[in-house]
């Protein structure tokens, strides 16, 4: 969790009016298809007015994912898993079991109107809840996501530990991060993780944490508060 105030410039992002980010999480794996549909409508009436913000938790069922920025030959076994086209930002990236998904659905409006300081406070979301296990990890120049640096006698690398992808229609944000917590990861091998091709992935699990997703649960929590404002627990959609 981040341990100092926040800066002036995400000081927007962080709301304390009296009206919680709802926060749900599923317990079952959830379709992806139905996930989008409900995102989509979920959306439209937080853009009316009609609903609050919620952050969604969840896993898939393995399968890809295709941003609008995907490129075709970066998908190497198109046969291996489901492939999903969706209107994210980004390229490709892989969903799983012992992944957690964040779906963010918040209202921009109330929050500034700032995409950029937006995907900043995902990043520093993320990077608060690895700190919460003893993971360094931070963003690097042109690359999306967040990043870890692995060292060992006469080598050093970087991996990626977490993905950022999202969308904003009406100023309200929806898709949204996805944690490495312990997914299989040869699935993303099947494709060039958001392609990027000199660079691997990892999770908390291959860094030797052995952590569960309720402990990464209870993690994300206190870093988005932190970030973002209060939470209410709230009846997963799906």
């Amino acid at each position: 969790m981040l341990a100092e105030p926040l800066s002036p410039s995400l000081q927007k992002l962080h709301l304390d009016d009296g009206r919680p980010v709802e926060w749900a999480v599923s317990e079952a794996y959830v379709d992806y298809a139905a996930a989008e549909a409900f995102m989509e409508a979920r959306v439209a009436a937080i853009a009316a007015g009609e609903a609050s913000e919620m952050v969604w938790l969840l896993e898939h069922p393995p399968l890809y994912t295709a941003g609008v920025s995907a490129k075709d030959e970066d998908l190497l076994d198109a046969g291996r898993f489901p492939v999903h086209r969706t209107g994210r930002g980004g390229q490709f990236t892989y969903h799983g079991p012992g992944q957690r998904v964040c779906y963010v659905m918040l209202d921009m409006n109330r929050r500034g109107r700032d995409v950029r300081c937006f995907v900043r406070g995902l990043e520093l979301w993320l990077i608060g809840a690895l700190s919460d296990f003893g993971v360094a990890a931070d963003v690097r120049p042109g690359r999306v996501g967040v990043w870890v640096e692995r060292k060992g006698p006469g080598w050093s690398r970087e991996d990626k530990i977490a993905a950022i992808g999202v969308k904003v229609r009406k100023w309200v944000t929806f898709h949204g991060i996805s944690l490495n917590v312990e997914p299989n990861l040869d699935h993303f091998g099947g494709i060039v993780p958001c392609g990027i091709q000199e660079h691997g992935v990892t999770s908390l699990v291959d860094l030797g944490v052995l952590a569960t997703l309720d402990e990464a649960d209870a993690a994300l929590r206190r870093s988005f508060v932190s970030l973002f404002g209060p939470v209410t627990t709230a009846k997963a959609p799906v």
